[in-house]
Formats: structure tokens, C-alpha cells, sequence
């Protein structure tokens, strides 16, 4: 399994990113996929889930009402629309797939298995 990010950049606050990750040898029926971010400094944290399979969706706290998580099953592609940015949301963002519908039960890291390499979102 193979994930690819793309889409980071620099954006002021108040503006709009979408964040793509393209995913190969992966199925997307009943399985999990996730965005997760780590900033300098602190832990890796969860920022939203979908099941591949229903597209029932979770978000952290921290960026609901303000980010939305979508897929595309006929690309194999998972999406991040982030919009209000704030400088707190700067962060190595990654995506990550899981197996199996209980990896959604949560947004912990041990529940997913594959990660992709990362791509970093400034609002400054």
C-alpha cells in the first residue's frame, strides 16, 4: 500500500486548502482511511476519519464546522478541505489507511496501518 500527500502549502488565516492523498494497492471497501497532523513539538493527533465503505465521517473538535473529509473510490483518493484556517492549524499533515471497519471506531494511530510521508500546512 502506497500513500502519496499533496496539496499543503503556506495560506493565511482565514484562508482554504484541500489536502489530496492518493492511495494504490488499497481497497477501499470497509476499510478506514484518516487525517492525522503533528505540529513542532507536540503528538501526532487525529483531525477526522472516514469509513470507505458507509462515508460516515468523525472530527476532531478542533476542526469541525471548519474542515471536511471526503473520498473518491473510482480515483483511490482521500481529501481534506480545510477552510477558516488558523494558526494553529500548522502542521505535518498525514494521511493513513486502516483495515477493517472497527479502525473507525476510533481516530487512534494504532488503528491505522499504512501512513503516507507527510505534507506540511503553514498559516501564517
Amino acid at each position: 500500500v502506497q500513500l502519496v500527500e499533496s496539496g499543503g502549502g503556506l495560506v493565511q488565516p482565514g484562508g482554504s486548502l484541500r489536502l489530496s492523498c492518493a492511495a494504490s494497492g488499497y481497497t477501499y471497501n470497509r476499510n478506514c482511511m484518516a487525517w492525522f497532523r503533528q505540529a513542532p513539538g507536540k503528538e501526532r493527533e487525529g483531525v477526522a476519519r472516514i469509513a470507505t465503505g458507509s462515508g460516515n465521517t468523525y472530527y476532531a473538535d478542533s476542526v469541525k464546522g471548519r474542515f471536511t473529509i471526503s473520498k473518491d473510490n473510482a480515483k483511490n483518493t482521500l481529501y481534506l478541505q480545510m477552510n477558516s484556517l488558523k494558526p494553529e492549524d500548522t502542521a505535518m499533515h498525514y494521511c493513513a489507511a486502516g483495515l477493517g471497519v472497527l479502525a473507525c471506531s476510533f481516530l487512534r494511530e494504532g488503528d491505522f496501518r499504512f501512513w503516507g510521508q507527510g505534507t506540511q500546512v503553514t498559516v501564517s
